[in-house]
């Protein structure tokens, strides 16, 4: 499934990545939000779809929100979906900068 298809589909995701943890290969990178998957979904990379879930500001489990857009990473194959309670909305610089901690390594660019 292409990431794109996601978009405006409410989601439920699973949080491996909590808000305030530290990367498992990489210590310098902390987690500025909560970071999961799409539980029984394949992305290219061979691994579940990966979500950044913005808007929350506590570690949590697993959420239910909105898909407002994707991370699309033009020198990876590991694209992100963008998920947020269902009230909130961010702007593409907002999104940006709220996962700018771990897209920093990368040439992404927000889809909608």
């Amino acid at each position: 499934m292409k990431i794109e298809n996601f978009i405006g589909k409410i989601i439920t995701i699973k949080i491996d990545r909590p808000l305030g943890s530290i990367h498992p290969k990489h210590e310098d990178i902390k987690y500025e939000v909560n970071y999961g998957y799409v539980p029984d979904t394949v992305a290219p990379d061979g691994e579940e779809v990966d979500a950044y879930l913005l808007g929350v500001s506590e570690p949590v489990e697993e959420f239910v929100g909105k898909c407002i857009a994707a991370i699309k990473r033009e020198d990876d194959d590991d694209d992100k979906l963008v998920i947020v309670p269902e009230d909130m909305e961010f702007d593409d610089d907002e999104i940006l900068d709220m996962v700018n901690f771990q897209e920093k390594f990368f040439d992404s660019k927000v889809v909608r």
